[in-house]
């Protein structure tokens, strides 16, 4: 259903660091660099990064937040893990999340600009 996601940055290469390091985990890479613009992905870029100089901190009540799917709890553990040695700051610590219709686990982090992204995967045991 969707293609592609596209969050703003007010630091390009301040967020590059910090998406890099993340995403690696889940096995996406950086492959698309532009001026303004890097994508990442695994054989096509999935979710971008933009530039907006000026922009002000995204606010956590703004409810917004995006998600991807891992394969296993530890990638789990390595995305939260990573997103904090590259200056994210933790929204959620990895961990199973029951629920009345689906059990799920799930991290969540907010990049340097207050982009909430979270991390999930359904294990069957």
């Amino acid at each position: 259903m969707i293609d592609h996601i596209s969050v703003g940055v007010s630091d390009l290469e301040r967020a590059a660091k910090f998406y890099e390091a993340a995403l690696a985990a889940l096995g996406l890479a950086r492959l698309v660099t532009r001026p303004r613009t890097i994508g990442f992905g695994k054989a096509y870029p999935e979710f971008w990064i933009n530039l907006r100089e000026g922009m002000p901190r995204v606010a956590p009540e703004s409810g917004v937040h995006i998600c991807l799917r891992a394969k296993t709890t530890a990638e789990i553990d390595a995305f939260h893990a990573a997103a904090l040695s590259a200056g994210g700051a933790s929204d959620g610590a990895p961990g199973l999340r029951p629920h009345d219709r689906v059990r799920y686990y799930a991290a969540f982090v907010t990049d340097c600009d207050g982009n909430r992204i979270e991390a999930v995967t359904f294990p069957q045991e």
